[in-house]
């Protein structure tokens, strides 16, 4: 019995799911040197296991592997690399491919901003923290209490108790945050 793309993309699934971001990139370089092709699927959930594992430039080789491919990249890869990026303290990369994701046309989410504001949150960079939340706002992207957290945490280790407040106030006005 050969495995298929599917199987190969399934079991990626479960290492990722297992925090086994070693064995997903291992299955990752198989399918190559089985001559199946790579989809956005497999690149997708290796980028996600990079980032559950905390290696960010793993996940950024798998984006632009998928991009050297001329797949059509979609804001999951993109949310998850940049996820990635703010577990490795690496607030200016996940900066760049929200804007690359801007660039691209791709409709952002809250998931994509709160994963840039909680990368600058980590690195203390409340101004871009409030940057971000501020063109949620202006794109309509409905804020959660993650994003709002994340950028009250990151007023607070930049010493900015008067934004800090604001925007608890803020989520206490706003008391329909989706979760």
């Amino acid at each position: 019995m050969i495995p298929t793309i599917i199987s190969y993309s399934t079991t990626i699934s479960a290492c990722d799911k297992g925090g086994q971001w070693q064995h997903a990139l291992l299955l990752l370089s198989k399918l190559w040197q089985q001559a199946l092709e790579r989809d956005l699927i497999s690149y997708s959930v290796g980028i996600s296991a990079c980032e559950k594992g905390g290696r960010w430039q793993q996940a950024m080789m798998l984006l632009c592997e998928l991009g050297a491919a001329k797949m059509e990249t979609d804001v999951i890869s993109y949310n998850a690399a940049i996820s990635a990026c703010e577990k490795g303290g690496q607030w200016q990369q996940a900066l760049l491919l929200l804007r690359e994701v801007r660039t691209a046309n791709m409709e952002l989410d809250a998931v994509t901003y709160s994963a840039g504001i909680s990368a600058c949150e980590k690195s203390r960079q409340w101004q871009q923290a409030l940057a971000l939340l501020s063109e949620m706002s202006d794109v309509r992207v409905e804020g959660n209490v993650v994003s709002h957290s994340a950028a009250v945490s990151a007023c607070e280790k930049g010493g900015q108790w008067q934004h800090a407040l604001s925007l608890l106030f803020e989520m206490i006005i706003r008391k329909g945050f989706a979760p």
